[in-house]
């Protein structure tokens, strides 16, 4: 039999995610840990299922020696498309203690692009729910790679057992796999916002990173409950101690979330720290203070995916009460948590800088993350010692270091060659994003790189120009995108309107809009707007705007 160890060797620390669980379960048994709803009454009333954190422990044991035995083990990549709920957390759970790898894939990206990532990865094993089983039956060369199928549910005309058959019950704990610091954990996938998605590398090391800094940033303990609204941040919930409450919504739409209901489970819970993207606080926060809604229990927001913009924040902040602010995260799947900021800041001071074209503060790096702005570049840098250092608060590219920042993609040596630099043991990471150090150490964002428009008068930035005319009381947004060829490029304003507004009056408007760009230097050399019916963006954050897409149909209408 294996032995469970924690410990420094020759070949370096033995780490694995999973222990985090068994430790929390051995100090609070019967805390729950995860609670989720199981249906409603005639009244309406919400139900509940939970497993406590001696019992999550416990369960993943039995779902482990289950997958051990299915073929499941150290290494072996396993497609994880299941709901979250309680059978995701005891899932992912087990898959770590045998030391396999689950991939994961954001399903807002597009079934095609979807299987495509899953076929990158060539896995062994596949675990999904029925609607899954489905899937890969229609797209079976996408996964002919796969000899183990396990279905969670009922299964119908497939083959491979249910997870329910190879759920295997002993009264040992499963001998968690010993896995290095720098063994991998888990292949996550980016949305592909700006590019093709590309499976990024998380070791156990990082991981064990992600919640030591989690956990000191923002000052999490034992006691708090969770509302994760991103199943990926509802993993760290068990590891910090918190119980984790899955809320009734589709984690894919979140701009299209009841608010009622995400209300509902944070005052049933007591909870006290909730996870949320831009969309659902705008939603959440917008009902919620037009009903003078207040949730007490709420010590912190964390927001994530996007720069939450100062009138989103102040109005959630309508709803919260005594020293609970929300916390606005900058990062990204390759490193996260980079830095962060509190609403106090933001609504005192930086976001008036913002609506100005100052860019948007995403805070103070955090501890163990180290920052650095360089010289714009689209090539590639391979080494560290080459690499000019802008110290002069001027706006360039955002790079990284640190215990959170992980090293390499999934089989993509071209994609690393032009996000990594190396620097002797460590590896910096090209974030993708344009931003600047102010005179405090404090980080502003200034767009995607790739999304720069280069003009022949010089450059403009996305997140900078839109500010400008964000400022107008009919905008609910704004879209800065580039026609044409660099360095000729032709500036042009893609605007949404708020959703309640009814279009008309667009010439009247467009004047008003050209003369707001006039007023500043940012902008004056824009002088053509248009009007897109809907704006493309992220299912998963609603926030993240497909420039790519808006210039592909801007320069159709010039």
């Amino acid at each position: 039999m294996r032995l469970e160890i924690n410990h420094e060797t020759a070949t370096g620390i033995i780490v694995n995610t999973a222990t985090h669980l068994r430790r929390m379960a051995r100090v609070q048994p019967f805390k729950r840990a995860v609670v989720a709803p199981s249906g409603r009454d005639r009244w309406g009333r919400v139900a509940y299922a939970h497993l406590t954190f001696q019992q999550l422990d416990r369960e993943s044991d039995f779902l482990a020696y289950g997958l051990e035995k299915a073929g499941v083990s150290r290494g072996t990549r396993t497609i994880l498309m299941v709901k979250p709920g309680l059978e995701f957390f005891a899932l992912t759970f087990a898959i770590f203690k045998t030391g396999a790898v689950p991939v994961m894939v954001d399903p807002g990206m597009g079934i095609r692009r979807m299987v495509a990532c899953f076929k990158e990865t060539r896995p062994a094993a596949f675990i999904g729910i029925p609607a899954a089983h489905v899937l890969r039956t229609v797209y079976p060369r996408f996964f002919n790679t796969v000899n183990t199928w396990i279905t969670v549910g009922r299964r119908w005309f497939w083959g491979g057992p249910t997870l329910q058959q190879i759920r295997r019950e002993r009264a040992e704990p499963y001998p968690i796999a010993d896995t290095r610091r720098d063994e991998t954990a888990a292949i996550l996938f980016t949305t592909g916002s700006t590019g093709p998605a590309k499976g990024v590398i998380y070791t156990h090391g990082i991981f064990a990173a992600q919640i030591a800094c989690i956990k000191t940033q923002y000052g999490i303990s034992t006691d708090e409950v969770d509302l994760p609204t991103f199943p990926l941040f509802a993993l760290f919930d068990p590891a910090l101690g918190m119980t984790a409450i899955i809320p009734d919504m589709d984690p894919t739409q979140p701009a299209k979330v009841n608010p009622e209901k995400i209300i509902e489970a944070v005052t049933n819970h007591g909870v006290t720290n909730m996870f949320a993207s831009p969309a659902l606080l705008n939603r959440v926060g917008k009902y919620g203070k037009g009903k003078g809604i207040r949730l007490p229990s709420l010590k912190r927001v964390i927001s994530a995916g996007a720069p939450v913009h100062a009138a989103n924040m102040a109005q959630f902040s309508a709803l919260l009460c005594g020293d609970a602010e929300i916390h606005s995260g900058y990062g990204a799947t390759e490193a996260m948590p980079v830095a962060s900021i509190g609403s106090k800041e933001i609504l005192s001071e930086t976001g008036a800088l913002s609506e100005q074209g100052d860019g948007v503060c995403v805070g103070y790096p955090v501890s163990g993350i180290t920052v650095r702005i360089i010289p714009t570049c689209d090539g590639a840098l391979n080494t560290w010692s080459s690499v000019d250092v802008i110290k002069n608060n001027a706006v360039g590219e955002i790079t990284v270091k640190g215990d959170m920042v992980t090293g390499s993609y999934h089989d993509r040596p071209e994609a690393d060659a032009l996000a990594k630099i190396k620097d002797d043991t460590r590896t910096w990471h090209r974030m993708g994003d344009l931003g600047r150090i102010d005179e405090h150490g404090r980080l502003w964002f200034y767009g995607r790189k790739n999304q720069r428009v280069i003009t022949a008068g010089g450059t403009l930035y996305t997140i900078a120009c839109e500010a400008i005319f964000n400022n107008h009381p009919r905008v609910y947004r704004s879209a800065l995108v580039g026609i044409g060829a660099v360095p000729d490029q032709k500036p042009v304003i893609c605007i949404e309107l708020h959703p309640e507004d009814g279009g008309a009056g667009k010439p009247a408007l467009t004047r008003e809009l050209l003369q707001l760009a006039k007023s500043s230097k940012l902008t004056q050399s824009i002088n053509t707007i248009l009007y897109p019916d809907t704006f493309p963006v992220d299912i998963r954050h609603n926030s993240k705007i497909f420039r790519e897409k808006l210039a592909a149909w801007a320069e159709k209408q010039l």
